[in-house]
């Protein structure tokens, strides 16, 4: 589901068209019932909240979910391992006890709900933003070149640990005079896609830019950064192992996670962004446990006690399943 914002006219329904044309049967062809049948357009007016269809009425308390079911392609059971364990977020070979325990249990808290996880994809121009995120989203690539204009996003639905989890991937334009325009919607990022060419050792070199760009508008603290060389296959194999050598590095300085990926033969594509969704679904659902600190659901609060601490929870025992 892509949009390229402040270039499309939109046409909404009022209102109440919804609501009335959902009673009557409308031609195949008709906008009105394509509008109401679609679930590839979305609002992008309230970018911090979840999507919501275009020409269609807010969703009532208690309605069904009008996303669409997660593919089968995109369900998570375990944790999908790094590239190379020299640059790597971390290389355990599961997800986190205490992430594994709260699926169990539903304790998720609005992961899997109405959150969604925005990551941006920032790079040179023409190093293969667009080309990675379509590989991945539609496994198509075009071999027409079209440099991205200001910011376009896809929204990709999968499934962790029997949790529903969606992210919104932004692709960023490269071009300097898009520059300004772009890094306006780097903000409120929970992963940084930096990518650069493996063929080009100036593009590695302006990665370290990038990224800064992208942490003015961001915690630097609470992002997952990710190296990603691509058109690797246009390398030979000593000229990547050279560039590889030169990557790792600027990876380790940056404290990102390195990968290597070729849009047009999809190689490691797949599994990148496998990994880039289980390890943000994982850091998400640790900040909500963290939230909720030693208060969980359904402890007992005493107000009436001579304590000067009022909110003196009740002692529960804990699952053993969490540390």
């Amino acid at each position: 589901m892509s949009h390229v914002l402040g270039l499309e006219l939109r046409r909404e329904a009022p209102p109440l068209l919804g609501p009335l044309l959902s009673s009557f049967p409308l031609p195949a062809g008709s906008w009105p019932s394509q509008i109401l049948r679609s679930n590839h357009r979305f609002s992008t007016t309230n970018l911090t909240g979840p999507p919501r269809l275009l020409g269609a009425p807010r969703k009532a308390a208690g309605e069904m979910n009008i996303l669409a079911p997660v593919r089968r392609d995109r369900v998570l059971a375990e944790l999908p391992q790094c590239l190379r364990k020299e640059a790597a977020l971390h290389v355990h070979k599961d997800f986190h006890p205490r992430v594994t325990c709260a699926c169990q249990e539903h304790r998720t808290g609005t992961v899997g709900r109405f959150k969604i996880s925005k990551v941006i994809v920032v790079g040179d121009l023409s190093v293969g933003k667009t080309c990675l995120i379509n590989r991945f989203c539609k496994d198509t690539f075009d071999k027409n070149y079209k440099a991205t204009i200001g910011v376009d996003f896809e929204m990709e639905r999968f499934e962790v640990l029997g949790v529903p989890f969606s992210l919104q991937l932004w692709d960023t334009a490269g071009q300097e005079r898009f520059k300004c325009i772009a890094s306006t919607y780097y903000r409120g990022a929970q992963a940084i896609i930096i990518v650069f060419n493996l063929n080009d050792v100036a593009s590695l070199e302006h990665t370290k830019q990038w990224l800064a760009d992208a942490l003015k508008e961001n915690d630097p603290s609470s992002v997952l950064l990710f190296l990603v060389g691509s058109k690797k296959d246009l390398s030979t194999p000593a000229q990547y192992v050279l560039m590889e050598k030169d990557a790792l590095k600027v990876a380790q300085e940056m404290k990102a996670e390195y990968w290597a990926v070729s849009s047009l033969t999809g190689e490691n594509v797949r599994e990148f962004f496998f990994r880039v969704a289980a390890l943000t679904f994982e850091a998400n659902v640790l900040a909500e446990l963290e939230k909720s600190g030693a208060r969980r659901i359904g402890d007992v609060v005493r107000i009436h006690s001579e304590d000067s601490n009022l909110y003196l929870t009740a002692s529960k025992k804990k699952p053993m399943c969490c540390p």
